[in-house]
Protein backbone atom coordinates (compact mmCIF):
# COMPACT_ATOMS: atom_id res chain seq x y z
CA UNK A 1 0.00 0.00 0.00
CA UNK A 2 1.80 3.29 -0.96
CA UNK A 3 1.58 5.95 1.47
CA UNK A 4 -0.82 9.26 0.69
CA UNK A 5 -0.56 12.46 2.06
CA UNK A 6 -2.35 15.45 0.32
CA UNK A 7 -0.41 18.56 1.16
CA UNK A 8 -2.70 21.95 1.12
CA UNK A 9 -1.35 24.89 1.50
CA UNK A 10 -2.38 29.18 0.28
CA UNK A 11 -0.09 30.87 -2.10
CA UNK A 12 -1.45 34.65 -2.04
CA UNK A 13 -4.89 33.49 -0.68
CA UNK A 14 -5.24 30.49 -3.42
CA UNK A 15 -5.08 26.45 -2.88
CA UNK A 16 -2.30 24.73 -3.85
CA UNK A 17 -2.99 21.19 -3.35
CA UNK A 18 -0.69 18.36 -3.75
CA UNK A 19 -0.86 14.63 -3.74
CA UNK A 20 2.09 13.11 -2.48
CA UNK A 21 2.32 9.26 -2.84
CA UNK A 22 5.14 7.27 -1.48
CA UNK A 23 5.83 3.59 -1.86
CA UNK A 24 6.24 2.24 1.61
CA UNK A 25 9.74 1.03 1.72
CA UNK A 26 10.75 5.12 1.39
CA UNK A 27 7.88 6.56 3.74
CA UNK A 28 9.93 7.42 6.49
CA UNK A 29 12.72 8.67 3.92
CA UNK A 30 11.05 11.15 2.20
CA UNK A 31 10.77 14.64 3.49
CA UNK A 32 7.26 16.16 2.27
CA UNK A 33 7.92 19.63 3.31
CA UNK A 34 10.83 19.85 1.34
CA UNK A 35 8.10 18.36 -1.52
CA UNK A 36 6.32 21.18 -0.54
CA UNK A 37 8.20 23.53 -0.42
CA UNK A 38 9.74 23.06 -3.77
CA UNK A 39 6.34 23.46 -5.24
CA UNK A 40 5.41 26.92 -3.60
CA UNK A 41 8.81 28.33 -4.32
CA UNK A 42 8.31 27.07 -8.29
CA UNK A 43 4.80 27.96 -8.85
CA UNK A 44 5.37 31.46 -7.75
CA UNK A 45 8.37 32.25 -9.63
CA UNK A 46 6.73 31.31 -13.02
CA UNK A 47 3.71 33.25 -11.35
CA UNK A 48 1.27 30.75 -11.35
CA UNK A 49 -2.01 31.62 -9.92
CA UNK A 50 -4.05 28.99 -8.15
CA UNK A 51 -6.28 27.37 -7.35
CA UNK A 52 -3.93 24.74 -8.90
CA UNK A 53 -3.53 20.80 -7.90
CA UNK A 54 -1.27 17.97 -9.09
CA UNK A 55 0.27 14.93 -8.04
CA UNK A 56 3.75 13.44 -6.79
CA UNK A 57 4.65 10.26 -7.04
CA UNK A 58 7.80 8.68 -5.04
CA UNK A 59 9.13 5.42 -6.03
CA UNK A 60 11.94 3.04 -7.05
CA UNK A 61 13.92 2.38 -10.12
CA UNK A 62 11.85 -0.31 -11.26
CA UNK A 63 8.40 1.57 -11.60
CA UNK A 64 9.94 4.51 -12.89
CA UNK A 65 11.78 1.91 -15.30
CA UNK A 66 8.09 0.89 -16.17
CA UNK A 67 6.88 3.83 -16.42
CA UNK A 68 9.69 5.13 -18.65
CA UNK A 69 9.31 2.22 -20.93
CA UNK A 70 5.25 2.97 -21.05
CA UNK A 71 5.32 6.21 -21.92
CA UNK A 72 8.44 7.32 -23.47
CA UNK A 73 9.28 3.61 -24.86
CA UNK A 74 12.77 4.10 -22.93
CA UNK A 75 13.91 1.03 -21.33
CA UNK A 76 15.88 2.35 -18.84
CA UNK A 77 15.18 3.77 -15.45
CA UNK A 78 15.05 7.78 -14.81
CA UNK A 79 14.93 10.19 -12.33
CA UNK A 80 12.21 11.88 -12.80
CA UNK A 81 8.90 11.66 -15.14
CA UNK A 82 6.35 14.91 -15.87
CA UNK A 83 3.22 13.95 -17.11
CA UNK A 84 1.34 17.58 -17.86
CA UNK A 85 -2.39 17.59 -18.22
CA UNK A 86 -3.22 19.31 -21.93
CA UNK A 87 -6.87 20.83 -20.99
CA UNK A 88 -7.64 21.58 -24.33
CA UNK A 89 -7.21 17.96 -24.95
CA UNK A 90 -9.31 16.72 -22.41
CA UNK A 91 -12.44 14.50 -22.64
CA UNK A 92 -12.85 15.33 -18.88
CA UNK A 93 -15.12 18.43 -18.10
CA UNK A 94 -14.61 19.83 -14.73
CA UNK A 95 -16.41 22.25 -13.52
CA UNK A 96 -15.89 26.08 -13.92
CA UNK A 97 -14.79 26.58 -10.08
CA UNK A 98 -12.38 23.70 -9.75
CA UNK A 99 -8.82 23.69 -9.30
CA UNK A 100 -6.58 24.09 -12.78
CA UNK A 101 -4.89 20.26 -12.73
CA UNK A 102 -1.42 20.92 -13.34
CA UNK A 103 -0.44 17.09 -14.30
CA UNK A 104 1.30 13.90 -12.70
CA UNK A 105 4.97 14.19 -11.69
CA UNK A 106 6.47 10.74 -10.93
CA UNK A 107 10.50 10.65 -8.80
CA UNK A 108 12.57 7.42 -8.34
CA UNK A 109 13.80 7.92 -4.69
CA UNK A 110 17.00 5.59 -5.56
CA UNK A 111 18.13 8.16 -8.14
CA UNK A 112 17.61 10.96 -5.43
CA UNK A 113 19.72 8.91 -3.69
CA UNK A 114 22.51 8.22 -6.00
CA UNK A 115 22.49 11.32 -7.52
CA UNK A 116 22.50 13.32 -4.08
CA UNK A 117 25.88 10.95 -3.75
CA UNK A 118 27.48 11.49 -7.17
CA UNK A 119 26.87 15.43 -7.52
CA UNK A 120 28.06 15.85 -3.26
CA UNK A 121 25.00 17.29 -2.42
CA UNK A 122 22.20 16.25 0.11
CA UNK A 123 19.15 14.80 -0.63
CA UNK A 124 16.82 17.27 0.39
CA UNK A 125 18.96 19.58 -2.53
CA UNK A 126 18.28 16.43 -4.88
CA UNK A 127 14.60 15.54 -4.25
CA UNK A 128 14.01 19.37 -4.36
CA UNK A 129 15.98 19.97 -8.23
CA UNK A 130 13.78 16.67 -9.28
CA UNK A 131 10.19 18.30 -7.86
CA UNK A 132 11.43 21.90 -9.66
CA UNK A 133 12.24 20.06 -12.76
CA UNK A 134 8.97 18.13 -12.42
CA UNK A 135 7.00 21.46 -12.21
CA UNK A 136 8.82 23.24 -14.74
CA UNK A 137 7.83 20.28 -17.34
CA UNK A 138 4.25 20.77 -15.85
CA UNK A 139 4.21 24.64 -16.96
CA UNK A 140 5.67 23.98 -20.43
CA UNK A 141 9.11 24.23 -20.00
CA UNK A 142 11.13 21.35 -22.18
CA UNK A 143 15.30 21.22 -22.00
CA UNK A 144 15.28 18.36 -25.40
CA UNK A 145 13.75 21.00 -27.34
CA UNK A 146 17.38 22.41 -27.88
CA UNK A 147 19.91 23.90 -26.26
CA UNK A 148 18.60 27.60 -25.36
CA UNK A 149 15.69 26.03 -24.16
CA UNK A 150 17.79 23.90 -21.86
CA UNK A 151 19.43 26.95 -21.20
CA UNK A 152 16.53 28.92 -19.86
CA UNK A 153 15.07 25.85 -17.90
CA UNK A 154 18.48 25.65 -16.06
CA UNK A 155 18.31 28.67 -15.09
CA UNK A 156 15.17 28.62 -13.90
CA UNK A 157 15.76 25.52 -11.86
CA UNK A 158 18.81 27.04 -10.26
CA UNK A 159 16.80 30.41 -9.57
CA UNK A 160 14.10 28.26 -8.11
CA UNK A 161 16.70 26.02 -5.82
CA UNK A 162 18.87 29.47 -4.59
CA UNK A 163 15.35 31.07 -3.40
CA UNK A 164 15.09 27.75 -1.31
CA UNK A 165 18.98 27.97 -0.17
CA UNK A 166 19.69 24.75 -1.63
CA UNK A 167 22.26 26.00 -4.19
CA UNK A 168 24.55 23.47 -5.97
CA UNK A 169 26.83 23.56 -3.08
CA UNK A 170 24.42 22.07 -0.70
Amino acid sequence: MIAATSVLFLMDDAEILVDVQVVPQYAGLVDVTTIERAVEQTLRAERIAGPVEMSILIADDAELHQLNQTYRSVDAPTDVLSFAEMDDDSAFVRPPDAPRYLGDIAISWDRVVAQAAEYGHSRERELAFLVVHGVLHLLGYDHERGPDDEADMRAREEAILGALGLSRER
